[in-house]
């Protein structure tokens, strides 16, 4: 069969069975056609039908979640884990707590999961979960009763030589205490079952930082291709959450001003610099929202209720930072009026499609988050390597290894996007250099 009349069937079998899950189709859509030019040098992978396997999750798990409120009241949520690949090493991907979530997020997410971690050149296989319970608003109580019972029944699942789990949305250093905590009481102690766990208990340095620092580290590399730099450079962030903080954080070390920050109620401009420190404190420590910013910043602005997307102001890079498709057609051809030269993804694929579209028509540079997001669970994938060998690695042993996988995934996407004739485009170029080593992972052990 030829490449694009595969494609195009694979592509039609997956919406007309999937029809309703509209993020996962998404994912499909910017994957499937960007493999086509690889397909046609190497036809063995249409005759093994690898693609067609390939897309279909190896497992999805979906469960109740039944936990007490502090008023003694039942409630019940949705829990999910989608292993969707194990042919590189075991399942590896964050749990997202947010009302967002359900079996499309999932398996778009756990789809892109698979070839961002194939990029990093480590051993781990891809996966995601999470449940649509909202920490925001519960007290400690909850959020540790809902941890303690979604623990319960994923513990079933999952194993540090298996599947281990992460943060992501609405699970940070809290809720990995929990889950840890409920899976050690009812499986015995292992210390590589979850990752982004606290210093104090087998957790990584840098894993806090890594996916905001490897997002700016990507860019680095780029910029580095024309002897340029953060330098001087104008940046707008969304978010401000973890990866929005450490890469405003990376990005200010490396010499730009971040001018832009936002939470779900609306966006912070401070033509001074937005100051870290300060977000930090309201954060992650305070919790609060960020149109406490303002209040000691006189000099900046809060716009509540707008997105970072839709503000006119002179920007060089972008880095979306916050929750898939912020980034729409219309507000990319802004983005490129305001004189863009490069949209870097610190979220997962929080551009649309036709976003990405705009953009590369205007000739910018164009970072996807299966590549420029990568840097999180590259240091995942360190933290699973110190459990094993019960072993913790300083700050800057692991910040160096970290620039290091990121200067690799940029390479590598620069490359084979070159090899396959469409210079630039590190869409097509991370789609393929993923698709093609874990298909031939798959081949080798005969999973067709």
């Amino acid at each position: 069969m030829e490449a694009t009349q595969y494609v195009k069937s694979i592509q039609k079998r997956i919406h007309e069975q999937d029809q309703n899950q509209t993020e996962y189709l998404q994912a499909v859509d910017e994957f499937l056609p960007t493999v086509e030019v690889f397909l046609k040098e190497n036809p063995q992978f249409i005759e093994s039908n690898i693609l067609d396997i390939l897309i279909e999750p190896e497992r999805i798990i979906q469960f109740r979640v039944p936990w007490q409120d502090d008023q003694g009241k039942w409630q019940v949520n949705r829990g999910y884990r989608v292993q969707y690949n194990s042919a590189i090493g075991p399942y590896k991907g964050g749990l997202r707590f947010h009302p967002s979530v359900n079996l499309s997020v999932m398996k778009f997410l756990a789809f892109e999961q698979i070839f961002k971690n194939s990029l990093t050149g480590l051993p781990i296989g891809g996966g995601k979960g999470g449940s649509d319970f909202d920490p925001k608003g519960k007290s400690d109580g909850e959020v540790m009763r809902f941890c303690q019972s979604f623990m319960t029944e994923l513990q079933k699942h999952i194993g540090p030589s298996t599947d281990v789990p992460a943060g992501d949305i609405g699970v940070g250093a809290r809720e990995i205490g929990y889950l840890y905590g409920t899976y050690k009481r009812l499986r015995n102690y292992d210390a590589g079952v979850l990752t982004g766990k606290p210093l104090g208990y087998w957790g990584s340095q840098e894993r806090t930082e890594a996916t905001g620092y490897g997002a700016v580290y990507f860019v680095k590399h780029l910029l580095k291709d024309s002897n340029n730099s953060f330098a001087g450079k104008k940046v707008f962030v969304s978010g401000s959450g973890n990866v929005s903080i450490y890469a405003m954080e990376k990005a200010k070390e490396l010499g730009a001003t971040v001018l832009t920050c936002s939470d779900s109620s609306g966006f912070i401009f401070d033509p001074n610099g937005i100051d870290v420190e300060l977000v930090k404190e309201l954060k992650e420590k305070k919790r609060e929202r960020i149109a406490k910013y303002v209040e000691t910043h006189k000099e900046a602005v809060y716009y509540e209720g707008q997105s970072v997307w839709n503000f006119k102001e002179k920007c060089d890079i972008a880095l979306p930072c916050a929750t898939q498709n912020e980034i729409n057609d219309e507000q990319a051809d802004i983005l490129v009026k305001n004189g863009v030269k490069i949209v870097a993804e610190g979220a997962n694929m929080p551009c649309t499609l036709a976003a990405v579209h705009v953009l590369h028509a205007a000739g910018v540079h164009y970072c996807p988050g299966k590549a420029a997001n990568a840097g999180g669970v590259a240091v995942s994938a360190l933290e699973m390597s110190q459990n094993s060998e019960r072993l913790s690695w300083s700050f800057e042993k692991v910040d160096g290894m970290l620039d290091d996988i990121m200067k690799n995934i940029y390479t590598t996407c620069r490359d084979t996007a070159k090899k396959y004739g469409d210079e630039g485009n590190l869409v097509l170029g991370a789609n393929i250099a993923g698709f093609e080593k874990v298909s031939q992972a798959m081949l080798s052990q005969g999973l067709v």
